[in-house]
């Protein structure tokens, strides 16, 4: 362990990460809202407070599973010091900053995954990563999408099967009102990952100190300042990314909305409940390709779904890459 940092030290880092926590839910509004918006169901300033509220409460329904996995389970605790943490938040921030401005909805999660694991191995080398915790989230990046997209696509099925004998205007008033359940679902399984991926940032922080004793918690006051800076962030949204999810991907009506958002926040409450980090981003995009494939494949526009794949792919060694030259930077910055 690193000697002691002092508190204005400690206390900024902690900041920085918050930050991080904020951006993560200003970038990722646009998964919790996107189709209830692009439905009409909700107008963007209603449907942001509605997100924003079941991101908030999302920590009593879930454990702590996620952030164990990301205070352990990437790299090696035992490695992690002021420095390794301020470089993978800035590689996640400039990521997000990036992808945000440039309006492509990539992951947050991978963003912070990629920052810790380009900030560890710039520290200790290859052996700092915990190849078990991070082969794990690196597979939840392609199962992730695809759990959603074939959920999606089921749900479609089974409830076009149902509606067959309903008028259009009845099937449409229903998924309406319909859509107000699954977005809240969707909303509090994102709230439910990705805050936890932050206070597990902050909890492996303090345990480096020894602040958390022996064995590794996170502490509540770190649980309810994660949950209120990501619901902050929802609430200032992320337009830019809010118009390719919900608009530019496939037109969308309230029963495929209802259907995307039910498809993805299935796959969000199973992967939460099993500690696996996975990108809300990528859930939501599977489930919003799966209803418009469903509907026919030519409804897709393959040209933006391909682009946002691209961004995947790039984005946990962009945001490494980040973080190991921050963390470089760093130490020339201290000598």
């Amino acid at each position: 362990m690193d000697a002691a940092l002092g508190l204005p030290v400690l206390v900024g880092l902690i900041a920085v990460a918050l930050l991080f926590d904020f951006l993560n839910g200003l970038h990722d509004a646009a998964n919790s809202i996107a189709t209830i918006v692009s439905t009409r169901v909700l107008r963007p300033q209603f449907a942001v407070f509605w997100a924003a509220f079941f991101n908030f409460i999302a920590f009593m329904v879930f454990g702590l599973h996620v952030a164990q996995t990301i205070g352990t389970g990437i790299i090696d605790p035992s490695i992690v010091d002021a420095q390794v943490i301020f470089a993978a938040l800035v590689g996640a921030i400039v990521w997000n900053l990036v992808t945000w401005a440039l309006g492509i909805p990539s992951s947050s999660s991978h963003a912070l995954i990629g920052g810790l694991v380009g900030g560890g191995m710039a520290k200790a080398g290859i052996s700092a990563a915990v190849w078990s915790g991070l082969s794990k989230t690196v597979l939840a990046i392609v199962l992730s999408p695809l759990v959603g997209f074939l959920l999606a696509m089921m749900l479609v099925a089974i409830v076009s099967w149902l509606s067959v004998r309903s008028t259009p205007f009845a099937v449409d008033r229903a998924f309406r009102i319909l859509q107000f359940a699954s977005a809240s679902l969707y909303s509090l399984g994102h709230g439910g990952n990705d805050a936890q991926k932050t206070k597990g940032i902050i909890a492996v922080l303090l345990y480096s100190q020894g602040h958390l004793g022996s064995e590794f918690s996170v502490p509540f006051w770190v649980v309810l300042s994660c949950q209120a800076a990501m619901a902050l962030g929802t609430l200032m949204g992320g337009w830019r990314i809010v118009r390719t999810m919900g608009l530019r991907i496939t037109k969308l009506t309230p029963m495929q909305g209802f259907c995307a958002e039910t498809g993805g926040a299935a796959t969000l409450f199973m992967a939460t409940f099993l500690g696996v980090p996975v990108s809300t981003t990528h859930t939501i995009t599977g489930a919003i390709i799966g209803v418009g494939a469903a509907r026919r494949v030519s409804a897709v526009r393959w040209n933006v779904a391909s682009s946002i794949v691209y961004a995947w792919v790039i984005t946990i060694p962009a945001s490494a890459i980040v973080a190991a030259l921050t963390w470089w930077a760093v130490q020339i910055f201290v000598r």
